[in-house]
Formats: structure tokens, C-alpha cells, sequence
């Protein structure tokens, strides 16, 4: 009995898929002639059982079936994409239907704290700096004052402590002899701190040639000394070629430096005339570089007859390139009064302005071409009235400036 079961069994899968692909193969009847018909599948021939052990066994195990081999394909050979592909099945809903309005979800489970029920607030992690003075510890830099925390954009600055103003003012005599250092000092000044120089810059020597007559004129000035004190000459005065000299005069002044770029200027001038009234001024001035490099110079004049007279001179180099420079010029005189033996009326007297273009051949030596203009004004224009001359007078000048 139990072998003709265990045969059933073994032959009931293939029974089933003989069944199945004969139904399959009666679907597709009325396919077209050159389909060819698929065959059935054979079915093998079921496994003998094994035969049982003599021993008796404590149960009894059915031996797993052998898997049958794969079916032959039933569509082989078939045309089949003409044929719509059937959508996919949703599989059904095994709720559908049901009411679950009322059904109750149970709350999500959290996962449980490993540490519940430890009571852990009172082992608290031990301080590192515990017991370190840390009280002179900054988070950053030093605060070093600046001149953003001063008034008016300076470095704070702290005056020198008393100590050090009861010294000597040189260090070194506490180490040496105070009269062999003294000699030391001045030698070293006179090597390094008081140096000597000397230079003379021609401004202007020049021909004119314009309305008047035919003349020249120059304007020179050097010194000799050092940076703080020095000794300054200048001499300016004009001529006709025909060998006239209208006037001449020379300056020699004591000069000291008041400020960077300027010098306090004091001492005499002498003037020289054909006619031979020569005078003698007494003079006080100023001179120096205004800012934006504006050469200015202004000096009072008082002579011997108590006649008082004054004079502003104003230049600046305007560089086109590194060998053309062109130079506006500017002179006015004043007067404090009227000065009849020199033709010279009180208040503004003349104005002289010049434009001159000249080419560097080497820095100490350059050649000029220009145009000036001058015009007298007040008493000192009818002065020249009654000589005959033009109140204003426009000339082209020919020159250079040198210095060495």
C-alpha cells in the first residue's frame, strides 16, 4: 500500500503539466499553417523507491522527489508580437470590504533606555584646570594702545620716567671719560650730521625780443653750508644789447631752516645804477616749497632812505615728460610809498608773468623758449607814461636754466 501512495505522488506533478500544456496548446487553434504543432511533453518515468533499510528506523522519511525536467517550451516557434500584452494583475486586497473605522492601532513601542533607572547625576567628569590659576589668561593679543584710541589720530605715548632724566644725557660719559667722549661727537658730526655743500642755480639767462628794445636779463641765486645754517647769495638785473644796464642788484643773507622746506632768510641788498644812485636795503624773507611743490619766495626790503618795498615770487615745474618741463611765473612789487628818484609809485606797483618751455639735455642743463608779459599799474604807471613807455609789455625770451 505505502509503495503504490509513494508512486502517486511521484507522477501527480507530471500529470498536471501535461494537463496544463495541453490546454494551452488548444488556446492558440486557427494560428497560421507555418506554425508548426508543439508536441506533448513526455513524461519520465518515475524514480524507483529506495528500498527500505533492514534496520528499523525511528520514523520514516519520505526521500524529496526528484525535480521533473524543464518543460518544453509550448509557444516555441509562435509569432506572438502581434498579441496585446495583458495588464498586470494587482493582487486583491485581502481587507476589501472591510470596515476597520473602529479598529483600535496599537502606539509605536520606543526602544527601551539602556539606562533607565541609573541614577546618573552625581558622577560629574572631572575639571582638567581644576585647582589652576588661570586669572592672568587673555583670549587674545595684548591690548596695546593705537592711534585710533587718541584724540586727533596720534600714537598714545607715554612721557619718559623720572629715572631716566637723572642720568647724563649721554649715556656713554658714565663709562668714559665725559671730555674725550665730547671730542668723539663732535667728530662724529662733523663726519656724518654737518655736512657741507655748496651749488648755484642760474633760474634764468635769457635774451628778450618783443615790443620795447632788445635786451637780457638773468636771475641767479646758491648757497654754501649745511642743512640747518647756510649762507645764500642771488642777483638779478637786466640790460639792453646796445650795452645800457637798466639795473643790478646782490643779496647776501643769512639763511636757517624754520620748518621742512623752509628757510628764514635775513641780511642786505645792494642795488647798482648807471646814473650811480646806488642803495642799500636792509632784507627779511622767506623761502621754500609751498605744498604741491610751488617754489615761492617773499622778502621785505627797507632801505637806507626809509623807503619800505616788497616782493612775492612764485614758480612750479609742470612735467609733460622726462625731458620737456613748462614753467608758469609769477612776480609782483609793492611799495609803501612813493619813491620819486626810482620812478616808483606806492602801493602795487608792476606784475611780471612769464610761460617757459624748456628741454632737459641732462638735469643740470636745459634750454628754454618762452613768452612774458609785465605791466606796471598806479603811480608807478604814470611814472612810465611820462618816460614815454608802454604801461605793458609782452616779449618772447630765448634762454636756459642750468645748476651745478
Amino acid at each position: 500500500m505505502s509503495r503504490a501512495l509513494f508512486a502517486a505522488v511521484a507522477v501527480l506533478p507530471l500529470i498536471l503539466a501535461a494537463g496544463s500544456a495541453a490546454q494551452s496548446h488548444g488556446g492558440h487553434a486557427g494560428h497560421g499553417a507555418h506554425v508548426a504543432p508543439a508536441r506533448p511533453p513526455q513524461a519520465r518515468p518515475a524514480p524507483k523507491p529506495k528500498p527500505r533499510a533492514a534496520a528499523p528506523q525511528p520514523r520514516r522519511v519520505a526521500p524529496p522527489a526528484t525535480a521533473p525536467a524543464p518543460a518544453a517550451d509550448p509557444h516555441a516557434g509562435h509569432d506572438m508580437g502581434a498579441m496585446p500584452m495583458a495588464p498586470a494583475q494587482t493582487p486583491a486586497d485581502p481587507h476589501a470590504g472591510h470596515d476597520m473605522s473602529g479598529m483600535q492601532m496599537p502606539p509605536a513601542q520606543a526602544p527601551a533606555d539602556p539606562h533607565a533607572g541609573h541614577n546618573m547625576g552625581q558622577t560629574p567628569a572631572a575639571d582638567p584646570h581644576a585647582g589652576h590659576d588661570m586669572s592672568a589668561m587673555t583670549g587674545g593679543p595684548p591690548n596695546i594702545p593705537t592711534s585710533v584710541d587718541a584724540i586727533g589720530g596720534r600714537m598714545v605715548e607715554t612721557p619718559p620716567p623720572a629715572a631716566a632724566r637723572a642720568a647724563p644725557a649721554h649715556a656713554a660719559d658714565l663709562l668714559f671719560d665725559p671730555a674725550v667722549m665730547a671730542v668723539a661727537r663732535k667728530q662724529l658730526l662733523a663726519e656724518n650730521g654737518d655736512v657741507r655743500t655748496t651749488a648755484v642755480l642760474i633760474d634764468t639767462l635769457e635774451a628778450s625780443f618783443g615790443d620795447g628794445e632788445e635786451g637780457y636779463s638773468w636771475n641767479a641765486q646758491g648757497w654754501t653750508g649745511g642743512d640747518i645754517n647756510r649762507f645764500w647769495w642771488k642777483t638779478e638785473g637786466e640790460g639792453a644789447f646796445d650795452g645800457k644796464l637798466h639795473d643790478a642788484e646782490v643779496q647776501a643773507l643769512y639763511s636757517r631752516a624754520v620748518a621742512p622746506f623752509w628757510d628764514l632768510q635775513a641780511g642786505v641788498r645792494q642795488d647798482f645804477r648807471p646814473d650811480g644812485d646806488d642803495t642799500t636795503h636792509l632784507t627779511v624773507g622767506v623761502q621754500g616749497v609751498a605744498p604741491y611743490w610751488f617754489e615761492m619766495s617773499a622778502a621785505a626790503f627797507l632801505s637806507t632812505q626809509g623807503d619800505l618795498t616788497a616782493r612775492v615770487e612764485a614758480e612750479y615745474d609742470q612735467r609733460i615728460t622726462q625731458k620737456w618741463i613748462l614753467q608758469p611765473a609769477i612776480e609782483v612789487a609793492f611799495s609803501a610809498s612813493d619813491i620819486p628818484e626810482l620812478e616808483i609809485g606806492s602801493g602795487l606797483t608792476s606784475v611780471t608773468a612769464g610761460l617757459r618751455l624748456r628741454y632737459e639735455i641732462r638735469k643740470e642743463f636745459a634750454p628754454y623758449v618762452g613768452v612774458e608779459w609785465s605791466r606796471s599799474f598806479g603811480d608807478t604807471a604814470d611814472y612810465v607814461k611820462v618816460r614815454g613807455d608802454d604801461v605793458a609789455a609782452t616779449s618772447f625770451v630765448v634762454g636756459i636754466k642750468a645748476w651745478f
